[in-house]
């Protein structure tokens, strides 16, 4: 009864109205600080790297064209999904309707599944530099990464969009009023959702980098033995270091990415729910893939140091 007398509730004047969390004062304001900080930090780096592969000829590479699209999506986080992700997590009570709720889900449940595609075409173009060297150039050019990238967009828009009108219009109890969140009336649909935006991209990706895996630690092999890299006598061509330099740094976006999200989705899904800390854990991820091509990426130092120094409009 005085937990029942305690309890603050969004809507007193209904029964089924949710209970506000109570937070003390500071580690409220603590939090919206600290996370709208973050927001702030992403998308201010994410605009380097889009304005940085945009603007300098020379990065139009297939490579830096996926590390883009990435970014972009990456600075759709930081400007959308952060701040509604914070109020949505932070506050127990939904003052904002239903169509701004189906709006903001539409909008994370996007980014979610971009960020997978654009990972899974980098896997694919990182898989043919190093795994067929002489091929990467002819069958990965600058005209099929852009349509693969238009087409992977598109599919996502369109495959959230029916998703989350067909969840929007299952008509179930919901746990009590003023809750933004996604009800899901049927398990079989949940596994095909869970299977299409989680399971199946990061079978393909962790596929994939193991096989560059393998193959690049049999070429490091076959050069510290000295030996010259051959099958059926033809002497094969190996991937420049670049290539290789390439593709390790992007498996550290990989992995980075799967650290950050497959916790958050393994316990929502088997628990239903997840801590407040955990939450914020995937939007982390955005903020991270700039810093890693700042670490590893030498073009991106410079091209940062260009656009801070107000260097870029000049010839």
């Amino acid at each position: 009864m005085e937990e029942h007398e305690d309890a603050q509730y969004c809507f007193p004047d209904q029964n089924s109205s949710c209970r506000k969390a109570l937070l003390s004062t500071s580690i409220y304001i603590t939090l919206y600080i600290f996370i709208l900080l973050i927001s702030a930090v992403t998308v201010f780096l994410n605009v380097l790297v889009i304005i940085s592969v945009s603007h300098f000829k020379k990065l139009h590479t297939p490579t830096n064209l996926l590390i883009l699209s990435l970014a972009v999506t990456d600075f759709l986080v930081g400007l959308i999904v952060i701040p509604v992700g914070t109020v949505a997590i932070m506050e127990s009570c939904w003052f904002y309707g239903k169509y701004f709720c189906v709006i903001s889900l539409y909008i994370n449940y996007l980014c979610l599944s971009l960020s997978l595609g654009n990972l899974v075409l980098i896997s694919v173009d990182r898989y043919v530099a190093v795994c067929y060297p002489l091929l990467y150039h002819t069958k990965i050019t600058i005209t099929r990464i852009i349509g693969c990238i238009s087409i992977t967009w598109c599919c996502c828009i369109t495959y959230n969009a029916v998703i989350l009108n067909n969840y929007v219009n299952i008509k179930v109890p919901r746990q009590c009023l003023e809750e933004c969140f996604v009800v899901e009336g049927f398990i079989w649909r949940s596994i095909i959702d869970l299977l299409f935006t989680i399971v199946i991209p990061c079978s393909i990706i962790i596929t994939l980098y193991l096989k560059i895996f393998v193959v690049a630690r049999s070429q490091a092999r076959k050069v510290f033995i000295k030996e010259p890299a051959t099958k059926s006598g033809v002497k094969t061509v190996q991937p420049s270091k670049s290539e290789r330099k390439a593709a390790k740094t992007l498996s550290i976006v990989v992995f980075t990415y799967l650290t950050c999200w497959i916790p958050f989705f393994f316990i929502l899904f088997f628990s239903q729910q997840s801590s407040v800390y955990l939450s914020f854990l995937p939007f982390v991820n955005s903020l991270i893939n700039p810093i890693i091509y700042a670490l590893f990426y030498p073009w991106f130092k410079v091209t940062a140091k260009h656009i801070l120094t107000l260097k870029l409009w000049r010839s």
